[in-house]
């Protein structure tokens, strides 16, 4: 099927409602679009560049982790959610009581990520660890009680109410057979079609059966992620579209609905596209500022730690990279050290310009790597 050709679905009448079934895609695409074909060359040569970065940086996973940190802080953000990347590395008892619920959600996700991850290296990117990643983001939450890691058995909306609904997405006899088709479509090696676009074809499947109760815009946008890393398009898992989607949230939302009302798929390509260059171009660019930062730390600073200090010093500079909020009992138990000597380290880190205090308080202090903070939150 040409894109430009696409019939995305039809409304069924239930018994109050109208539920949108859409077609399903496990077939063969052509994309004829020369607009679209140049997006397409234009993301596949961003990811290039990204992985060559993404090869370069020693101890790249340390720096990972703060992707993992930024996509679980977006991609919840256009949930509701108000927790900041600074306030996911924070510790429950550094936060409000009013800020505990959103972050606990973020920490989900940050978890469910990672857990997703690992498990690519031994299960197929499929239905089982959809769900499995589900049960993760949902637990203990504010939607444990909409069938964590299980498809739903009743029907769901986008809208204040389901007589008022946005969109109704299909019934839940059809999510089983729909999301079997999805799951086919993106291990489909008798059909030829670029990887960029069998996932944002993918996506926009995804976000449309809804297969979940709740959770489904995270983990719709965490499949794009993961699909590049199965596939290995990317060589670490450094891409993750939700800031350009909570950026352009209004653009994003109103692409998924122009598909499914008037067929536009080749405009929600271009969109996608358009994410996926501006993203890795993007994530390369703070590749390229951390070992610059990297380099500079390493040049200017600790070489003024003595040799005796060399060690610690170290030992945190790398801590910083994977969690840069610290305290001091953090430090000391990482570290197998004295409070004394981890506050007397976080003040020469101070000192040097490394670490500011970030709280205002004599007492529960927390300190930020904020010129490293600073890179993930442009």
């Amino acid at each position: 099927m040409n894109t430009a050709d696409y019939q995305s679905g039809h409304h069924e009448q239930q018994h109050a409602y109208r539920s949108f079934l859409p077609t399903t895609i496990n077939h063969q695409w052509i994309v004829s679009d020369p607009a679209i074909l140049q997006l397409l060359g234009q993301a596949d040569r961003a990811l290039g560049e990204l992985n060559a970065f993404a090869q370069l940086i020693p101890d790249i996973d340390f720096f990972i982790s703060m992707y993992v940190a930024k996509e679980a802080t977006q991609s919840s953000r256009i949930e509701g959610t108000q927790t900041n990347i600074e306030d996911a590395f924070k510790e429950v008892d550094d936060l409000s009581p009013e800020e505990r619920d959103d972050w606990s959600e973020v920490q989900n996700y940050i978890e469910a990520i990672n857990f997703a991850i690992v498990s690519l290296e031994k299960l197929p990117l499929s239905s089982r660890l959809l769900r499995e990643t589900h049960a993760i983001l949902l637990q203990g939450v504010r939607g444990k009680a909409k069938l964590p890691g299980e498809f739903r058995t009743s029907q769901n909306w986008i809208g204040v109410s389901l007589k008022n609904a946005v969109f109704v997405p299909p019934h839940h006899d059809h999510v089983p057979g729909l999301m079997g088709d999805l799951e086919k479509f993106l291990h489909n090696d008798t059909i030829m079609v670029p990887p960029l676009i069998r996932i944002a074809i993918a996506h926009y499947q995804f976000e449309t059966v809804h297969p979940f109760l709740d959770g489904n815009g995270r983990l719709g946008r965490l499949l794009i992620s993961l699909y590049l890393a199965s596939e290995r398009l990317l060589i670490k898992p450094a891409l993750y579209l939700s800031d350009y989607f909570e950026r352009n949230k209004t653009a994003y939302v109103d692409h998924l609905m122009a598909v499914r009302q008037a067929n536009h798929l080749n405009d929600w390509l271009i969109f996608f596209l358009h994410g996926v260059e501006e993203t890795a171009r993007a994530s390369a660019a703070v590749f390229k500022d951390i070992l610059a930062l990297k380099e500079r730390i390493e040049r200017e600073i600790l070489p003024r730690f003595s040799h005796r200090r060399q060690e610690n010093a170290q030992s945190l500079m790398r801590q910083l990279y994977a969690r840069p909020v610290i305290d001091v009992k953090t430090l000391a138990r990482t570290l197998r050290t004295t409070p004394n000597t981890a506050t007397s380290l976080i003040n020469d880190f101070v000192v040097q310009g490394i670490l500011i205090e970030a709280t205002g308080q004599r007492r529960n202090r927390l300190f930020v790597f904020k010129d490293y903070l600073d890179l993930f939150r442009r």
